[in-house]
């Protein structure tokens, strides 16, 4: 890679970055190749929501560049486990939004930088052939105006797709106001698009970012969402019509930087879910950042509220619980940091224990702490040809330590297992984590 030096920032960019430059002279230096991407690599690590879903759009066909699936650098994971390595960078750092918790707001004096598109462009094609990465994640703070932002990011993945045939996967952020057309043409280009909606509340988006508008971000998340469902009925009468952003769209939601509750968090990603089927809401514990406002908490969000918020989503998804049920009331709408909630809820209602798992139906068997949809599954297809023994648990790849306070089988009966697991939490202190998971 040819790290040749590229003029100042302030000869490169429109005018937004150069007024930055004049507020902060210390970042009139030109920086090489490899310092844009020291600086705008860094400053993209704040956005939580680039795991991608993977694809096969363009693995169909012989020749190309590039692949969505196998294994690289573990920069994200599929649901499905695989690995997939991204190049996560901001297109540049410099906002004309001044949102109190973004380290790259208008006011915060933080060196900048600024890519263009050719260079971008050859750092993914160059990292991909030197088997760093496998796809490209590309966000950007807005300059002049979302449509030219949302014009400069477009530029870049097409001329990846359509010049250099790139077939790895892209995760393309998209701006709130840009120009439909430019967000349709993203679309065509890009595996997944994605929309931060932030905070779980309008009131707190507005005290905290009042130049971004949380009406218009749901409106540009239900146009991405409509796009998406109108090709997959095209895709379904027309085999050859081209695909909209097949891996879905996504949010994040900061938590931690307002007073909003798990169970508001919770229903806000309920909502979103349902109104615009995203594939997923990332959660993003706040975190202070240097020079913060006196508007946003002086302490970052313990990270393990992050992991039960993730912990909970999945439960409300895919495992048939309601909100009530996942967050507890007698808690003031928040979840207990200490176990996860697929084990409070189940240390809540000891009435439902210990399950027969030669008997009992799918949906109970979601209920277990420690049986998964996927152990559940295998312990199905198992007991249609036996019965069921401690001994085959084992053999479905869950832990029976976890289990076995919970369930029944042909040969074993819980005594007090639970009973002992509720003693010890509620012996425990705040901090104590018991180590069980879904």
């Amino acid at each position: 890679m040819d790290m040749q030096t590229v003029p100042a920032i302030e000869d490169s960019t429109p005018g937004g970055e150069a007024a930055a430059t004049a507020r902060a002279p210390w970042i009139r230096q030109a920086l090489d190749l490899r310092g844009k991407l020291a600086l705008l690599a860094d400053a993209a690590k704040y956005d939580a929501s680039c795991a991608s879903s993977g694809t096969t759009r363009r693995d169909s066909r012989s020749g190309g560049l590039g692949s969505a699936g196998g294994m690289g650098i573990c920069h994200s994971y599929a649901p499905d486990g695989r690995c997939i390595s991204l190049l996560k960078v901001l297109l540049t750092n410099y906002c004309e939004f001044d949102c109190r918790f973004c380290i790259n707001r208008r006011s915060s004096d933080v060196p900048r930088a600024r890519f263009t598109e050719r260079e971008l462009v050859d750092l993914t094609l160059d990292f991909y052939r030197r088997n760093y990465i496998e796809g490209l994640f590309l966000s950007s703070g807005i300059v002049r105006s979302p449509d030219y932002t949302m014009a400069r990011m477009v530029g870049v993945v097409r001329e990846l797709r359509t010049v250099h045939d790139f077939r790895g996967y892209i995760h393309l952020k998209t701006i709130p106001g840009a120009d439909p057309a430019l967000v349709e043409e993203a679309g065509r280009h890009a595996d997944r698009l994605s929309i931060n909606v932030e905070l779980p509340e309008a009131e707190s988006l507005a005290r905290l970012a009042p130049e971004k508008d949380a009406a218009g971000i749901e409106r540009a998340m239900a146009g991405i969402g409509t796009a998406i469902a109108e090709n997959r009925d095209s895709r379904a009468r027309h085999r050859h019509a081209p695909r909209f952003a097949p891996a879905g769209q996504s949010t994040q939601m900061i938590v931690g930087a307002d007073a909003a509750t798990d169970a508001t968090v919770l229903a806000r990603s309920s909502t979103l879910y349902r109104s615009h089927a995203l594939r997923r809401v990332y959660y993003s514990a706040y975190s202070p950042i240097p020079d913060p406002s006196d508007a946003l908490p002086s302490r970052p969000a313990p990270l393990v509220r992050e992991h039960r918020l993730y912990q909970a989503d999945w439960l409300l998804r895919f495992y048939g619980y309601s909100l009530p049920e996942v967050v507890d009331a007698t808690r003031d709408g928040m979840l207990d940091l200490r176990i996860d909630p697929k084990l409070a809820w189940a240390l809540r209602h000891p009435e439902r224990f210990p399950v027969d798992v030669n008997r009992a139906p799918r949906e109970l068997l979601l209920r277990v702490p420690g049986l998964g949809v996927r152990g559940v599954e295998r312990l199905l297809r198992m007991r249609r040809l036996q019965r069921v023994r401690l001994a085959h648990l084992a053999t479905l790849g869950v832990s029976l330590a976890k289990i076995q306070p919970f369930v029944c089988a042909g040969d074993w009966q819980p005594r007090a297992q639970a009973a002992g697991l509720a003693r010890r939490l509620a012996e425990a202190d705040g901090t104590a984590q018991l180590p069980l998971a879904l």
